[in-house]
């Protein structure tokens, strides 16, 4: 009796456990890049591409994070691999700390959290057939023995919507969008937990796009995958996101579930991305694009980074930098701006 009373308190604290850690946590995350200038190639400043980004993703959870482009959305999801290194901060896997983990640690983590590219062309090797794209990663970590390798590639297309008949091709016979459902087959293939999609369809036509996006959400439900969706199309990002946040110069301006920031924004940097986003209906008029260009992460303002292109900027925000405050969701500024409130620039 013992026993078995000791076996059903375990696997219900393990329940409670993993329904309450996230899969990704990110604290103050920084990832500076050194400008390097004369002969003895000193260091004269940094490029701060991500500063100070606290992010989490819950099991199951698409996280959209949006801006422009150059605000540091590509850093962060590859300093969250490894593929860029991270000046300080911590990024903790399923509660476990990356930190500190040997090279064989970090490749068994590795293998629960892939990344889908932006471009499905120059993402997959032009040497390499269908066949060996799909299952190399899969016999190096053991998943499948070589003799079984081509049965599970057929599995794997056949997920994404592809026959087996693609196996012993090469990327360039394909489209746009058949090269990345391969990509996507290819990120699955280690039975991951968690996927970062670099806007994996802002390369495609618009009617592929939408049905690699009914593909993600198909796929999310079936494997029950975790999303970071990094994309600067809005529209988009409304159709997959539970959540999103908003990024500019490298940090995090608002966050919040996807229906709120949307239909809600606080920031003035999402508004005015928002009233640029051309709709059915709407006068050109009242489309507000944004003024000013994006200032360098070499050297950003001081205080709100954003003040420079503000239409509702004060001489405090030149001086103070706001950090991420709890409102209907968080929200970095100093004079919020709520739908009743605002006016025009």
């Amino acid at each position: 009796m013992r026993r078995i009373a000791f076996c059903v308190f375990c696997v219900f604290c393990g329940l409670k456990t993993a329904a309450t850690v996230d899969i990704l946590s990110i604290q103050n995350l920084k990832v500076w890049f050194p400008i390097r200038k004369g002969i003895l190639n000193r260091v004269v400043g940094y490029v701060r591409a991500v500063d100070g980004v606290s992010l989490q993703v819950a099991p199951g959870e698409t996280l959209a994070l949006v801006g422009e482009s150059g605000c540091g959305k590509t850093t962060l999801g590859r300093a969250i691999l490894g593929l860029v290194p991270v000046t300080s901060g911590e990024i903790a896997f399923e509660g476990r700390s990356l930190e500190g983990l040997s090279s064989r640690e970090l490749r068994k983590l590795r293998r629960h959290c892939q990344m889908v590219f932006q471009d499905p062309f120059s993402s997959l090797n032009p040497r390499m057939t269908i066949l060996d794209i799909l299952t190399e990663a899969m016999v190096y970590h053991g998943l499948v023995p070589a003799a079984k390798r081509e049965e599970a590639a057929i599995s794997l297309l056949a997920e994404v919507g592809l026959g087996p008949d693609v196996l012993h091709r090469y990327p360039h016979e394909f489209s746009g969008g058949q090269r990345q459902r391969i990509s996507i087959a290819r990120a699955l293939s280690l039975q991951p937990s968690f996927l970062i999609c670099d806007e994996p369809v802002s390369a495609l036509d618009v009617s592929v796009q939408a049905q690699v996006i009914n593909l993600l959400m198909d796929l999310r439900e079936k494997r029950h995958l975790a999303y970071l969706f990094i994309s600067h199309d809005l529209s988009v990002v409304r159709l997959i996101a539970q959540r999103i946040a908003v990024m500019y110069l490298g940090r995090i301006v608002e966050t919040g579930p996807a229906k709120e920031v949307m239909e809600s924004p606080l920031h003035p940097y999402t508004q005015a991305l928002l009233a640029a986003v051309p709709k059915p209906g709407r006068p050109r008029g009242e489309m507000r694009p944004l003024e000013g260009e994006q200032p360098s992460p070499a050297n950003p303002p001081a205080g709100c980074p954003f003040h420079p292109r503000c239409p509702h900027a004060t001489p405090e925000c030149a001086r103070e930098c706001p950090s991420l405050q709890g409102f209907s969701h968080q929200v970095a500024c100093l004079h919020i701006q709520t739908p009743t409130q605002r006016t025009n620039p």
